[in-house]
């Protein structure tokens, strides 16, 4: 394969010469010679993946930048929850003064219209401001699996300051590739709920509902459905594309089609393995959770049964039940949080395996890790340049380096490794503070 071409030449000869055991410069012996391992300089070997490559590749890239990932993650979740936040006390405060009316009206009256209509209002803006933001969090955690992937690939260390900056800076494009995709992949089942739900209201008002309309619905959806699915698969490598190659909406989407015009079912079928294998750690994960907050209720549970009925419920029960709640919203919160990660890595390592199988991504690689140090990389890190720029320029330089710090401006020559006693060094220091004193010392010919 490509990403194998110049290793042959460049690696230690065998035992017996460059052609392997016991042919010297011939031919590799049929029973001692095995390929070279393909080149890993991080978490992913730089060669077209298979299954257990992209899930081995996957664990690996979780396994090292796991803390980054889960800070990122962690922040946007909070300050998706502080903002839900406001905007929901924002909506209550300002429809207070109709939520009795609307709902604890007076015996048998229904709510008026004045205080029904803000209700709704506010219930619908609240929906979609809600649902915005949650698009918004998603965006930039799908943005930063992507960041962190194309470091572990490259095997260079990241931050999450650098993380949280490079998935800031790409989420735009990321909700766009979100959004499009969705509206694209969501197409077909909206147009045959469109036509179902006109046909189900005009046989429901009738009078009597027709079988018919309830046989018509699946056989609108199935096709829908795989058309759905097989448009998604398609767009699936979009944010990827997004980060990697910091591509706009349109571009990512036509390259995501692109790159699996012609494995759509490789594709699909590693995608769904990695959607099982993730679901089913995210339930192993929350499992204990749930566990622990169930079991610690019982106790509580069956000493309240024995409190008089007319009484309150205790503290104990209260508190019982605090501790559960708490049990299952950790773990369901940690659940997610691997969930998404594994599923993104998983759908980008599917982007970096076609770039290797179509557009010899591996040599790329390899040839910018051979640059020299001041060749920047695809996402370079923001915080690492402060630091890199004074030890780069005396390693490439030296000769300039050190003629510059050796030598006077009017004397060139004195810096020759045959001197060891420059003469800037008697005339700089003693010269301006004890002039009379050195004048003397040095006789001058005229």
């Amino acid at each position: 394969m490509t990403q194998n071409a110049g290793w042959g030449s460049t690696g230690a000869p065998g035992p017996g010469g460059p052609g392997g055991p016991g042919v010297p410069g011939g031919a590799p012996h049929w029973g001692g010679w095995a390929p070279p391992p393909p080149p890993q300089p991080g978490t992913v070997p730089l060669k077209p993946l298979g299954l257990g490559d992209v899930v081995s590749a996957t664990f690996a890239t979780l396994g090292r930048h796991w803390k980054r990932l889960a800070g990122v993650m962690l922040a946007v979740l909070g300050l998706c929850l502080l903002v839900m936040g406001l905007l929901a006390g924002i909506a209550v405060a300002a429809v207070y003064d109709h939520i009795e009316p609307v709902f604890d009206p007076p015996y048998g009256q229904d709510p008026a219209a004045e205080h029904l209509t803000p209700i709704i209002v506010a219930g619908v803006t609240l929906f979609v401001l809600l649902f915005a933001v949650g698009l918004l969090s998603m965006a930039v955690v799908t943005a930063a699996c992507p960041a962190v992937l194309q470091q572990a690939v490259l095997g260079r260390p990241t931050t999450f300051r650098a993380t949280w900056r490079t998935a800031l800076r790409r989420t735009p494009s990321v909700l766009g590739t979100l959004v499009l995709t969705g509206l694209i992949a969501g197409a077909p089942v909206l147009a045959a709920m469109a036509v179902w739900i006109p046909v189900m209201v005009a046989s429901v008002s009738g009078g009597d509902p027709s079988p018919a309309a309830l046989v018509l619905l699946p056989v609108l959806l199935l096709p829908a459905a795989a058309v759905s699915v097989w448009l998604g698969t398609r767009l699936s490598l979009a944010p990827a594309v997004a980060v990697m190659e910091n591509a706009g909406p349109g571009t990512a989407l036509r390259r995501s089609a692109a790159l699996v015009k012609g494995d759509w079912w490789r594709i699909f079928g590693i995608t769904l393995v990695g959607s099982m294998i993730a679901m089913s750690i995210a339930y192993m994960i929350q499992m204990p959770f749930q566990l622990i907050g169930t079991f610690g209720m019982i106790p509580i549970m069956a000493e309240t049964g024995e409190v008089a009925e007319g009484s309150g419920p205790p503290t104990g029960m209260i508190v019982a039940l605090a501790f559960a709640f708490l049990c299952i919203m950790v773990g369901g919160g940690v659940s997610q949080m691997f969930q998404i990660g594994y599923t993104q890595l998983f759908s980008n390592l599917l982007y970096v395996d076609q770039r290797i199988r179509r557009e010899n991504l591996a040599q790329a690689i390899l040839a910018e890790l051979a640059a020299p140090a001041p060749a920047a990389g695809p996402v370079p890190s923001p915080t690492n340049p402060p630091a890199t720029p004074p030890s780069a320029p005396p390693a490439d330089t030296p000769a300039d380096t050190l003629a510059h710090t050796l030598t006077d401006a009017d004397a060139p020559t004195v810096a020759h490794s045959d001197r060891p006693e420059p003469r800037p060094e008697p005339e700089t220091e003693p010269e301006p503070e004890t002039e009379p004193d050195t004048l003397p010392d040095r006789p001058k010919d005229d």
